[in-house]
């Protein structure tokens, strides 16, 4: 953190906090070669009227920090904003503008500030100051305010065309002082302020490239990836009430493909600040929850930057079950969520991280992620946690072969806070990715082992029977406390490259969970990337899942990674509301929240539809059961975005037969339910829904599916008999029937030679 401060020093040393510097640096904005951006409002809520919204104390160090409110003093409408209680200089009221600002555009701020302070001096600068990341500030422009008295502060200014916008935070603040001068002075360098109207007038990069993904990426009759229409790293199964909730990395925050080529830059780890919940109760049909916005500036937790690898575990507390989401702040801390269900709502109980460098026991860890709980059967909560380089004070076979980087810690009663200090995990070649499971009272903890290299001592051997670079290894113990090397097992996972070829190989994430009495093991592997651009992936990486199996000891039977996945454990009922968002297979197709809960999983649930759905697109649900009676219709919800839509349903095959064609004929714009009649679907099938309409266009939003059962056919007690004999030469045929019903029935007799109908047979 010092090196940042002083690399924030030196930057800002070099634009200059004196005015005349930084009038050479505004003057430089209007230089012949400038670019000026479209006339476009850019802030949100710049006048407070809806109080904070979209505002923070600016966070950029660990040290800043302040309190944010409005007062009605403002120079226009009713409010305007007040800063107090700051701890830095660079306290004071930010918005975020990533991906609002690009580089080499010119664009105009403005703003009206004030303070008030009777001890600060008479005049005070204040700066308007963009935060790019990491230590890099740019002062955008400055005014000398008048104690008492509102001052505009207006200025241009052009973003470098070098300077990387991956992260644009805009922020009020006085000249830098170092935290002991601010705090020995505060009326001189932390003094309350007031900020009002300001306005940042430029133009906003272009439309960022679609994310849909367009081609087959999860063959039918294929169960891995367990999700096309999307990516999800470093995934962990949680099991509640008889279905499966996967929580993933999401990979896709950063896809973004080049509309001609189809190929997307490398992924940035370092922008992934939210995590994709998807779950199932058959492994096959998967129902996409969305992305939670856990860090970042308006994240749940904004205090963190990142949220990866995450870790779910749920606990009564006081006689109500909470659920508990851990995920990585990148690689320097660990923090939690608390929710009231599987997919939230979600809330951060804590102000600061949950594991970080102040943890005891955590000394000799150089990454303090990969955060993965366990609650025993006694309910005692246990967090393993850590990963990356050796210590550089062990030898350098020891750094190989023993890292000791990986650490286990007893949870408080309240699941959010940790008991006593952490214990050491000497797992061999051990990297990252520790989680532990319980079985048959014997404790088992996977993790992902290292590369080698410089950071784990050079160039070594591994010691006989250790994992190889990138593999999954297992430990066995008696206790979730103890894991000394001698309980080390084997790999239980080879290097996922090796089961699927060229450009799948690299680092390694995995959980297990138990379904319906088997257990299952996770990982990733990008081969929805692969399928999308061949054998050169950029490491976008999807979720995969193979059943595990024990020997009679105990011991795991390695895990064999293929794109058939497990079997579908059970049959999908379709005699209640389907989200749209479940799905076995897909092709084109993107999902997206909208307002409301979700009918199917609750009014606190997040609710999604599908999107981007053009003509051609088609989706899926995988063995659905009908049922001898079988359906007599089904009906979509849909907003109509164009006129001629419709939804063609087909049954086992995308290419089959059409058992029902759905005009999407509700008004457009408006949601409304649209439904067609079915006949003869019954029994189990695959069933594939197809949508044609006006080319180029999106035609639709699908919230939900839903069918009805046909009325059974009426039994009636009427019994027949049939009869033949030779009568002058002639094959005669009789038939008679007895109507021992209560109502009248119609005869019609059918044979080769010929029908005869009775319109009525009484009673």
């Amino acid at each position: 953190m010092e090196q940042l401060v002083q690399s924030r020093w030196r930057h800002r040393s070099k634009i200059g906090l004196a005015g005349v510097a930084l009038a050479a640096l505004l003057a430089s904005s209007f230089s012949a070669s400038a670019s000026f951006a479209a006339d476009q409002e850019l802030i949100v809520n710049g006048g407070f009227e809806s109080g904070t919204a979209n505002w923070i104390v600016n966070n950029g160090n660990a040290t800043d920090g302040g309190t944010l409110a409005t007062t009605p003093d403002a120079t226009t409408g009713a409010a305007a904003a007040l800063i107090t209680g700051r701890l830095t200089t660079g306290s004071g009221p930010m918005q975020d503008l990533t991906g609002k600002v690009q580089a080499g555009q010119t664009y105009t701020i403005k703003a009206r500030i004030k303070y008030e302070n009777a001890a600060s001096p008479a005049t005070k600068q204040f700066f308007a100051t963009m935060h790019y990341g990491g230590g890099t500030y740019t002062n955008l422009a400055s005014v000398t305010a008048t104690k008492g008295e509102w001052a505009t502060l207006s200025a241009n200014f052009t973003i470098p065309s070098t300077q990387s916008v991956g992260t644009a935070r805009l922020f009020f603040e006085t000249p830098w002082a170092s935290t002991s001068t601010a705090a020995g002075a505060p009326a001189t360098h932390l003094m309350d302020f007031k900020v009002d109207d300001v306005s940042l007038v430029g133009a906003p990069p272009p439309p960022a490239p679609s994310k849909t993904i367009e081609v087959v990426g999860k063959n039918p009759g294929e169960h891995n990836p367990v999700i096309s229409h999307k990516f999800g790293a470093d995934a962990f199964g949680f099991v509640d009430n008889g279905r499966v909730y996967i929580y993933m990395t999401n990979d896709t925050q950063g896809y973004a493909p080049d509309p001609t080529t189809g190929i997307s830059p490398q992924i940035n780890y370092g922008s992934i600040n939210q995590i994709t919940v998807i779950s199932s109760e058959d492994l096959v049909n998967w129902t996409d929850h969305g992305e939670i916005q856990v860090a970042g500036p308006n994240g749940i937790a904004p205090f963190t930057s990142n949220s990866w690898a995450p870790g779910m575990a749920k606990k009564t507390i006081n006689g109500v079950d909470k659920y508990f989401l851990y995920y990585a702040n990148g690689g320097g801390s660990s923090n939690v969520l608390t929710g009231t269900s599987p997919i939230g709502p979600w809330v951060s109980e804590r102000t600061s991280t949950l594991i970080n460098s102040s943890t005891p026991g955590v000394q000799g860890v150089n990454w303090l992620f990969d955060p993965a709980p366990l609650v025993d059967d006694d309910g005692q909560g246990y967090l393993y946690f850590g990963g990356g380089p050796a210590s550089t004070s062990f030898p350098a076979a020891e750094r190989f072969n023993n890292p000791k980087n990986i650490r286990a810690i007893k949870l408080g009663d309240d699941m959010i806070s940790t008991v006593g200090e952490a214990v050491v995990v000497d797992a061999p070649v051990a990297f990252e990715a520790s989680q532990v499971f319980e079985r048959e009272g014997k404790y088992y903890l996977s993790y992902s082992s290292h590369f080698g290299g410089s950071d784990f001592g050079g160039n070594q051997t591994a010691l006989p029977g250790y994992p190889g670079g990138g593999q999954i290894g297992y430990m066995m113990s008696d206790d979730p406390m103890v894991w000394d090397k001698s309980t080390y097992q084997g790999v239980l996972f080879p290097n996922q490259g090796q089961f699927f070829g060229a450009g799948t190989g690299g680092n390694n994430h995995q959980s297990v969970f138990e379904l319906d009495g088997k257990y299952y093991f996770t990982y990733h592997a990008p081969t929805l990337n692969k399928r999308i651009n061949g054998n050169t992936t950029q490491g976008y990486r999807s979720t995969h899942i193979q059943e595990l199996t024990f020997n009679e000891d105990g011991t795991i039977q390695q895990v064999v990674g293929d794109y058939v996945g497990p079997d579908q454990i059970k049959n999908l009922d379709p005699y209640s509301v389907l989200e749209a968002e479940t799905i076995a297979y897909q092709q084109g197709l993107a999902t997206k929240k909208i307002d409301g809960g979700s009918t199917q999983f609750g009014t606190n649930a997040p609710n999604l539809v599908l999107d981007d759905v053009d003509n051609g697109d088609w989706t899926s649900l995988s063995a659905v059961d009908f049922g001898d009676t079988g359906a007599g219709s089904v009906t979509a919800k849909v907003k109509a975005l164009v006129a001629g839509g419709k939804i063609e349903v087909r049954l086992d095959d995308r290419t089959s037969a059409v058992v029902a064609s759905v005009d999407v004929d509700s008004p457009v714009g408006e949601w409304g339910e649209v439904s067609t009649g079915l006949e003869g679907v019954t029994g189990v099938h695959d069933v594939y829904f197809t949508f044609t309409g006006p080319t180029g266009q999106n035609l639709a939003e699908v919230d939900t599916w839903s069918f009805t059962e046909a009325d059974a056919a009426p039994v009636l007690d009427v019994v027949a008999t049939a009869g033949s004999r030779c009568v002058a030469g002639k094959a005669l045929l009789t038939v008679q029937v007895t109507n021992n019903d209560a109502v009248p029935v119609k005869l019609m007799i059918d044979s080769a030679y010929g029908s005869k109908t009775i319109a009525t047979v009484a009673p």
